[in-house]
């Protein structure tokens, strides 16, 4: 699937992609400044969530719920070493069935499960974005 789009049909965006995703792992590689933060707070929003959504930066993992849906999001940029990761359990997430979000995913390569989406975003010369995702 890719898809170019803007912060005006993100909404539908995040739609399609919680539709056509084969697992519910979402692993987002892109530079600093393209999107991903403001596209997994869409798809939360999507998975019915009335939380207000901030980036994990300084936290590393947000969780929220709605209804009977668990979501965690992960924001690995400032880790050293994915032993970081590895310490917090991270592992135990991937194997709860529940949303996880992850920002940064190269950072904890080793960690990462293979039943995983991978979305590639980048910023076009116009301001919108391009995504593709890689089961």
């Amino acid at each position: 699937m890719e898809i170019v789009y803007t912060e005006e049909n993100i909404a539908e965006v995040a739609k399609q992609l919680l539709k056509k995703a084969p697992h519910n792992i979402f692993l987002f590689f892109a530079k600093m400044g393209v999107g991903k933060t403001t596209l997994i707070k869409e798809l939360i929003k999507q998975l019915g969530c009335t939380d207000t959504v901030g980036s994990p930066t300084f936290s590393i993992v947000n969780e929220y719920q709605s209804e009977d849906i668990q979501i965690y999001h992960f924001d690995f940029y400032r880790l050293e070493n994915p032993s970081e990761a590895f310490d917090m359990g991270v592992e135990e997430y991937f194997e709860t069935g529940d949303y996880v979000f992850i920002e940064w995913p190269e950072k904890i390569s080793s960690l990462l499960p293979e039943n995983a989406t991978k979305v590639y975003l980048s910023k076009n010369d116009d301001g919108s974005r391009f995504l593709k995702i890689d089961n």
